[in-house]
């Protein structure tokens, strides 16, 4: 099943949402790595450099999975009105979120006029006007906002448990393979 149906999301959905969430705590570990080095580090420059070239690989997969989704039936979702409602503004907001991330990456990145090179493949140009401290004022942005997106998708992962265990529907199940059944 390629398409998302009804009742369950199809093979497309489910493999964006893994390599989004696989890229999303790769990219957070490798960044709480980062920091800690010095510019002296034998892999200071390369993890910087990976760093970048996978968020904006990310920005790619996150415009694919937002444009799957508008072009796309989405299931129903399980649960009373109000968590039906949050889950669709939960949702909308991790969107939000990983956008002001990467955003925020690219002007940290370009903040000295240079553009962003991807894994030596193509460069993603800088704008060309900036705004006083933006590296400083993008980085704590980005802190703050890498944190929130972590914590949010914990809260996430432990909501789909719930549904799993306490609930009894299948709401994970929906999101690890295909279904044709909804509880």
């Amino acid at each position: 099943m390629v398409w998302n149906s009804r009742s369950s999301y199809g093979w497309v959905s489910i493999a964006l949402h893994w390599l989004m969430a696989l890229g999303i705590f790769g990219i957070f570990g490798l960044g709480l790595y980062m920091v800690e080095l010095t510019y002296y580090d034998a892999w200071y420059r390369g993890s910087l450099d990976l760093h970048k070239s996978i968020g904006l690989t990310l920005l790619i997969v996150w415009i694919i999975r937002i444009t799957w989704r508008w072009i796309n039936t989405n299931p129903e979702i399980s649960g009373g009105p109000i968590e039906k409602k949050a889950a669709h503004y939960v949702h909308l907001l991790l969107y939000g979120v990983m956008l002001a991330l990467m955003i925020t990456g690219y002007l940290i990145s370009t903040a000295d006029g240079r553009g962003i090179e991807v894994f030596g493949l193509f460069e993603v140009p800088a704008m060309s006007i900036s705004f006083e401290n933006q590296e400083d004022i993008a980085g704590d942005i980005h802190w703050l906002l890498a944190w929130s997106l972590i914590l949010m998708v914990t809260l996430h992962a432990m909501a789909a448990i719930k549904h799993h265990v306490i609930n009894k529907d299948n709401t994970l199940l929906k999101m690890i393979r295909p279904t044709t059944d909804l509880k």
